[in-house]
């Protein structure tokens, strides 16, 4: 459970500014029949899983975070996966000490997960997720590293979507507490993980995946920030 009463005001103005911005994202899309999903999927190609949406990812050159869409899951529509890249993290934070794999080879920065925001088919937010490393191929840094990078996560720019860019940048700051809860609580599964598979390497395990998992709501989210305030 989050303490809302114990984020202070001026954090809590700023998730209320956010999730009013969340809400007028929806609003404008939904008044032409059109939702966040609907305005990254393909107008005429068919979306298959596993797709990124759009191809190439979103990138904000600026501020050095990214972004895509895609779908394989169960119960769900698709999910977005957030990340910050190496020149737009915090000064002095480094990766943990862990194996090399995957695209982690072909790149020239690292990038770091910060979380995925499961949609369902009416283009609503409904899950907060971590992933473990193997799922994106991102570089491990630990949860204190994560949530300094929080803040920084922001698409400022008008391409493909400018309500996607504006909903997806509002999402992370609406729900920062509990990214930050599920980060942790990350942290400890892995931890757990490993103590209990010797040998083995934890971030290349296919039998974690999830780490950690949260059901949300816009407006439940919304109206705890205002009973807060």
């Amino acid at each position: 459970m989050i303490d809302f009463g114990a984020l202070g005001t001026a954090r809590l103005r700023g998730m209320l500014e956010a999730g009013m911005r969340v809400v007028e994202c929806h609003r404008a899309l939904a008044r032409t029949g059109d939702n966040i999903v609907g305005e990254l999927l393909p107008r005429e190609d068919t979306f298959y899983e596993f797709d990124h949406c759009p191809p190439g990812d979103i990138y904000d050159s600026e501020t050095h975070s990214q972004y895509y869409y895609h779908a394989h899951r169960a119960g769900e529509h698709g999910h977005f996966h957030t990340f910050l890249r190496q020149r737009g993290m915090p000064e002095g934070v480094r990766p943990v000490e862990q194996s090399v794999a995957g695209d982690m080879k072909d790149r020239d920065d690292t990038l770091s997960h910060i979380v995925a925001i499961s949609m369902d088919r009416r283009g609503l937010p409904i899950e907060l997720f971590t992933t473990n490393r193997w799922v994106t191929a991102e570089n491990w840094y630990a949860a204190p590293d994560v949530c300094a990078m929080i803040d920084r996560f922001r698409i400022d720019h008008a391409q493909p979507s400018w309500p996607v860019n504006l909903w997806i940048s509002a999402m992370i700051r609406l729900f920062r507490p509990q990214i930050e809860a599920l980060l942790y609580e990350r942290d400890a599964v892995v931890a757990d993980w490993k103590k209990q598979h010797p040998g083995e390497d934890v971030f290349e395990d296919r039998e974690l995946d999830l780490p950690s998992r949260m059901e949300i709501s816009v407006d439940r989210q919304i109206r705890a920030v205002q009973a807060a305030l």
